[in-house]
């Protein structure tokens, strides 16, 4: 049985691969397996009124109260699943994916992606078809009620975290890159509130245009928008704004790394970085990890995916974790990755550090990375093949302390990951492409 959950929800082209009936099926369970008052939220995505209209007619026809927040950040819904105590959230949004795709992801009613387990159940039951027994009728069926303030909330909790911190953006002039996405509604007037001298694009949609050679999945327009209009810093969001990437004010780019490098500093500083530790993943930058060494900061790296950040985090108690890709927990502001607020707590970082947003940029030296992805018969087969363990050996006996070889099979596709950071950037494509061959040799498929 395919798993019909993937890292991040259910996932598809709208209307073939996720079409209105398993939308239903997953407002039903919604209802379900957390409980009958919903909060559903959606991106910019044209198929968002489709979707959000079949996922509403589950939840009621389960005798369930959808309350209905509009376009709206993911993290957003999160907040209020806990603020407005609903017993769970759904957020209609394919993330950083292109336009004609959506998803639906699950919030309990803590504001945490729901586990494997749960989303295995859920999937059983919908597949098993007992759904629709015992449905209510009459006076039993649910209502749909809309949250109009949804978004004034999610907005006054970002400005507030750096309020009450005495801070404000006053002269700081900011690019910000909405992605024509959800942040549309959101990001803006947050940096204007907070005082900055913000000057937004993308900040529009039509539903077909998200994540369209803008947002964070693509930089180069926020960067020739900075030097156009001599911003001190740029922002960009994906497509519902779980994450952030930001540039300086020379283009140069400050991703999950840099922006974890710098808030762990200031959050140790002043003394509220549980046992002084960072969880990142182990794809993070060599350059991140000798950062935090130098100054008395633990770096806990698990599996690629926020899901393994988060239950790190959980798990030990830890305040702060991410991955490159600008997707940042930071659990004393929200339970899952804020786009918004690691970007509004990053910036009274550098502020509260006496750093530039250029000096911030250069907290570290990033370490070149390369990486090479290699089409196998059998991924799992490359964790005990002799000769391809071999050439990692060789390569991290050639490098010592100054790289690093990480093999990993691909979580969704018959690929290995081969990734190598060096001292150089000779040094890492030398080495990557050496193992890489051996890969191919051994396990490769045409």
């Amino acid at each position: 049985m395919a798993r019909m959950f993937g890292t991040d929800g259910v996932r598809g082209v709208a209307n073939i691969e996720l079409t209105c009936p398993l939308a239903f099926r997953l407002g039903q369970a919604a209802v379900r397996f957390q409980g009958p008052r919903i909060i559903v939220g959606k991106d910019t995505r044209l198929s968002g009124d489709m979707l959000e209209a079949a996922v509403c007619a589950g939840i009621t026809s389960m005798g369930g109260t959808a309350l209905v927040a509009g376009i709206i950040p993911t993290p957003a819904i999160a907040l209020l699943a806990k603020q407005l105590e609903c017993d769970g959230g759904i957020v209609i949004s394919a993330s950083h994916n292109p336009p004609e795709y959506n998803g639906i992801k699950l919030f309990d009613g803590k504001g945490f992606k729901l586990p494997d387990e749960v989303e295995d159940r859920i999937q059983e039951a919908i597949e098993s078809g007992t759904m629709d027994e015992n449905r209510p009728a009459g006076d039993a069926v649910g209502t749909i009620v809309e949250v109009p303030d949804a978004v004034e909330r999610y907005v006054a909790h970002a400005v507030n975290s750096i309020a009450t911190q005495g801070i404000d953006f006053d002269g700081l002039k900011v690019a910000l890159d909405c992605g024509h996405g959800a942040s549309s509604v959101s990001s803006g007037s947050a940096l204007r509130q907070l005082k900055a001298d913000l000057h937004a694009m993308n900040d529009d949609f039509t539903g077909l245009d998200i994540n369209v050679q803008c947002g964070s999945t693509n930089l180069e327009p926020l960067k020739g928008f900075v030097a156009e209009i001599g911003a001190d810093a740029g922002i960009a969001h994906d497509g519902d704004a779980d994450r952030v990437m930001l540039v300086d004010s020379q283009g140069n780019e400050i991703d999950g790394d840099m922006m974890e490098a710098v808030l762990a500093i200031d959050m140790k500083q002043r003394g509220c970085l549980p046992h002084d530790t960072v969880v990142s993943t182990v794809m993070c930058n060599l350059g991140f990890v000798r950062c935090m060494e130098e100054r008395g900061i633990r770096v806990v790296q698990t599996k690629v995916g926020d899901r393994y950040v988060l239950e790190e985090m959980l798990a030990q108690g830890y305040a702060i974790g991410g991955e490159q890709s600008g997707h940042l927990i930071l659990l004393d502001h929200n339970s899952t990755g804020d786009g918004l607020m690691t970007a509004v707590q990053f910036l009274a970082a550098t502020r509260r550090l006496g750093m530039t947003i250029d000096e911030a940029a250069h907290v570290f030296t990033r370490y070149p990375q390369e990486l090479i992805n290699v089409r196998v018969s059998d991924k799992e087969a490359v964790k005990t093949n002799d000769a391809v363990q071999s050439a990692v050996k060789a390569a991290e006996d050639a490098m010592g302390s100054t790289g690093r070889v990480l093999l990993r099979p691909s979580g969704t596709e018959p690929l290995v990951r081969v990734m190598v950071e060096a001292a150089s950037d000779e040094d890492a494509k030398r080495h990557c492409r050496e193992i890489a061959d051996v890969v191919i040799a051994e396990l490769g498929i045409d």
